[in-house]
């Protein structure tokens, strides 16, 4: 019980302080950040396993409660080997972004100091939508007589249509 209960407070912790890091515009200080919440996230896939118990192995002695579950296992494991390939891509980025600015700091650029300084309200988002007719407007009559009455057309059409052709081919 002391154990759960210090490894629920050890990944708050760690949660905590990750999105703590997550929200600096240091980007050294970034990585460290989404470090801890991923081995927070270990810790909770670990706490959420459920207690140890006996290796994955089959004996006939042995009752089906008393194995353990392999697959947080192999959940942290692949969340391990996915966190080692982020962290090196973004020391990758971090390395670049230091050899062309010598800085680790997101600066603000022209785009996003426009965008914060823009109003709030957009003429084509936020205007008030017109109202349009749909073919399932009315009562079932009227359906009905419209449909009625675009058959009658087409018929119409067609029966216009068939002396011309008629004509064309003599």
């Amino acid at each position: 019980m002391i154990i759960d209960l210090s490894l629920i407070l050890v990944m708050g912790v760690l949660y905590a302080v990750g999105v703590y890091l997550v929200l600096d515009r240091s980007m050294t200080r970034v990585l460290l950040g989404l470090m801890l919440m991923t081995n927070a996230t270990n810790i909770l896939i670990l706490h959420a396993g459920g207690p140890a118990g006996l290796a994955p192995f089959y004996s006939k002695e042995t009752a089906a409660s008393d194995y353990s579950d392999p697959l947080p296992q192999a959940l942290i494991l692949t969340a391990i080997v996915i966190s080692c390939a982020v962290t090196a891509l973004f020391l990758g980025i971090i390395y670049r972004s230091w050899l062309l600015s010598k800085a680790d700091e997101i600066t603000d650029d022209a785009e996003d100091i426009r965008v914060a300084e823009q109003d709030a309200f957009d003429k084509e988002e936020d205007a008030a939508a017109g109202v349009e007719s749909s073919e399932f407007d009315g009562d079932e009559e009227t359906r009905e007589r419209e449909y009625q009455q675009e058959e009658e057309k087409r018929r119409k059409l067609q029966t216009s249509m068939q002396p011309q052709v008629a004509r064309k081919g003599e």
